[in-house]
Parts: C-alpha cells; structure tokens; sequence
C-alpha cells in the first residue's frame, strides 16, 4: 500500500483544503504517514503571507525530500501561486498544483474535535501589505446547498461543532445571484439536527452587520465570539494600510456588539512595525486594544511582500524596535486577556472537550463557545463531549476548571 505524509502551512483554509486532498488520497487507496516515518509521496500545503511562511514553506520541501529522496513531492497553496517559477527550479518537486478552486467537500477532519467549512475564497479588500489577494484571487461563494450538505455530513459523522472558514468570509454570498449572506448560511445550518456550536472564523469589522449581530444575540447556536483584525489602532498607519475603517470605527462596532452581547469574547489581529509606524502610532494601538479587551491577540511583525503598495513604502521600522513592541504589546494582550477571562470565574461554562494530555490522560482540554481555553481533570472518557464546567482559576494560556 502506498503511503502519504501531509504538510500544512498558514490559516483554517488550507487546513480545509488538505483535509480534501487527505480524503481523495486514502479514498485512492493510500494509507497516511505520521511522525518521523517516510512515505512514498509528500504533500505540502504552502503559506506566503510573510517571509516566515515562505521560508517554512521551503523548510518543509526539504524536509521531505531528506526523508526519501525518492518519494514524489506534490507542493500547493499560495506560495505556488506567488513563486511558481522558483517551486519549479527545485529538482525535489514533482508536482505543482493551482488550487485556485473548491475542492469536493470534506467528511471527516484528522486530528480535529471542530470541522473547518471552507465557504469562501479570495480577497478584494487589497490592503496595502497582503499578497493574499495576488495569490487566492477574486472573492468568490460556494453554492449554500453544498455547504448545508457537507455539513450534514460532518455532522453525521459526529462534529458536534463546525467553523465556517474563508478567506474573507464575511463577503460570503455578494457574488452569488440570487445575492446571499453570511447569516443567510447560519440560519440554514441551525436547522441541522445534532449541530451544537456554529463558529465564525476571522470576519472583517467592515463586514459585520447589524442583520448578523441580532442573529448572534439570539442564536442558541452560533458561538459568542468574533475575530476581528485591528491590524493597527492608528488612524494615519490605517489610511496607509488600506484598511478602510478608522480608530473610531472600530471602537463603536465593538461597543455596539457588546451592548447586544454583553459577554462575547472578541480575538484580534495586530500588525507592528508597518512602515513608517513612530512610537505615537504604535502606542495608539496599544490603547485600542485595553480599550477593546480582547480573549486573544494574535501579534505578526511587517514583513515586506513583492507586488504589495507597502513593499515600494520607505521608513522601514528596525527589526528590534519591532521586537520590543511586540514584547510590549503582548504584556499588554495577556492582562486584556486576564481581565476578560476574570468575569467567568465561579460560572458554569459549557465546553466542547477536544483532546487529553500527552503527558496526563486524566487533564482534558477544550474550549468554551466564547473561544475560552480550558482545562480540567477527570479518570472518564469526554472527548467530543459538550460538558458543564465550573471555571475555578485563570492561567497565562487557560483557564482550570471543576465539573459542574
């Protein structure tokens, strides 16, 4: 039997795209590899969305080849879209794949408690920094009937939460005729028998609705938490970045949605060190962020991408001021993150129960419907359970809990 090892690099989208590419491979007959085994052929998902991921990307490549320098390699994802003539100057790879494209749905996803719904695709937001949308291309909508379908599928096969993914997945449904939404996705999945938790992936803030704030405000299903990128908290650094939303903007959407969801948890993306960025700007960030008391900040340094308006931007931010404020700056993520957490502490929590220690197989590990980690011990069996918790003490990475 022929065997297959799989790499995946970046976000939820090409994590759901190799899960496709999974499904086709062991329906073919082959049988996936883990650890430090070798295999016959290798797949790499590639990310290019920083120099990191392309240089991990490349990491991978050669892992693959050193593991059997006979095996076939087949590389994919946005690197390929972005350098395909260097992927194609590599002797180690056999096969490049576009993957501009839907893949014929998922049943199952390896290794998950939660299953990735890749709804939407693309970008035409085209911020001044991202290759995203040289490299995916256009935004574009899966038909809702094959979204409802997978994922009765999933569900059936024993998902108890899915997360719809996208690449702008708040544009879901804008090229579609008759013209749909994103609630309009929600609304037919809560009709789904045996699905517990519906989760939003990374939504902009420019395309989060009143229509989708009530429903979330209402919904016994969707999860009370959205990911909204910041990206900076400075007017002047935003105008540059295309972002198409100021300070002030931002503020008044999150007050609006606490006002309607009083407890929902809101995880961001910060950008430091854009070009230009003085320590006024950097510091306006830093005040957006206590203000917003986000769960969860996900911090990326700038980095220079060919083909973006940033790239040709002078005043590039040394790379140790860029460290320091991102020491800064998570300081001040996991106070915001301590602060936000602390109001659930003696409250019962319902939590989807992902996964048990490696190290412990009584500590299990999931997360609430807010996106809150948590941690607890019991001698019985709860994976892919949704169990009452009560939260008792808060960590730097989670929260510890009792059984209710």
């Amino acid at each position: 039997m022929k065997t297959v090892k799989f790499y995946t690099l970046g976000c939820k989208v090409n994590q759901y795209d190799t899960q496709s590419i999974r499904e086709r491979f062991i329906n073919a007959g082959f049988r996936e590899i883990f650890n430090g085994r070798k295999a016959d052929f290798y797949f790499i998902n590639t990310c290019t969305v920083t120099h990191k991921a392309d240089k991990d990307s490349r990491y991978y490549i050669h892992k693959a080849h050193h593991q059997n320098p006979q095996a076939r390699i087949i590389v994919t994802g946005c690197m390929v879209e972005r350098d395909r003539a260097f992927l194609s100057g590599l002797n180690s790879v056999d096969y490049i794949i576009s993957k501009r494209f839907f893949p014929d749905g998922i049943k199952g996803f390896s290794g998950h408690a939660r299953a990735f719904l890749k709804i939407q695709d693309g970008c035409d937001n085209f911020c001044s920094y991202c290759i995203v949308p040289l490299a995916r291309g256009r935004s574009r909508s899966r038909d809702l009937e094959e979204v409802v379908s997978e994922a009765k599928i999933l569900v059936k096969n024993g998902f108890k939460e899915i997360v719809l993914t996208g690449i702008c997945l708040g544009r879901y449904g804008r090229d579609l005729n008759p013209r749909l939404s994103l609630t309009d996705v929600i609304e037919a999945l809560e009709k789904i028998g045996g699905l517990l938790r519906i989760r939003l992936s990374s939504i902009e803030a420019g395309d989060i609705s009143d229509k989708l704030i009530d429903k979330m405000a209402q919904s016994k299903r969707l999860c009370p938490h959205l990911h909204i990128p910041i990206q900076s908290g400075d007017d002047e650094i935003l105008k540059r970045m295309n972002r198409n939303y100021c300070r002030a903007d931002y503020f008044s959407l999150i007050n609006k949605i606490r006002k309607k969801i009083p407890e929902i948890a809101i995880t961001t993306d910060v950008l430091v060190g854009f070009p230009g960025e003085s320590e006024e700007n950097f510091r306006n960030t830093i005040g957006l962020v206590k203000e917003i008391l986000p769960l969860r900040v996900h911090i990326f340094p700038y980095s220079p991408r060919t083909g973006t308006p940033a790239f040709n931007l002078g005043s590039r931010i040394a790379t140790s001021i860029i460290k320091k404020r991102i020491g800064c700056l998570r300081k001040v993520s996991q106070t915001c993150s301590w602060k936000y957490r602390k109001q659930f502490l003696n409250k019962k929590i319902e939590v989807l129960i992902e996964r048990s220690s490696t190290d412990n197989p009584n500590l299990w590990e999931g997360h609430a419907g807010n996106y809150m980690r948590v941690l607890f011990k019991s001698n019985s069996c709860l994976k892919n359970q949704v169990i009452s918790l009560k939260l008792k003490e808060i960590a730097k990475d989670f929260t510890s809990a009792d059984i209710y």
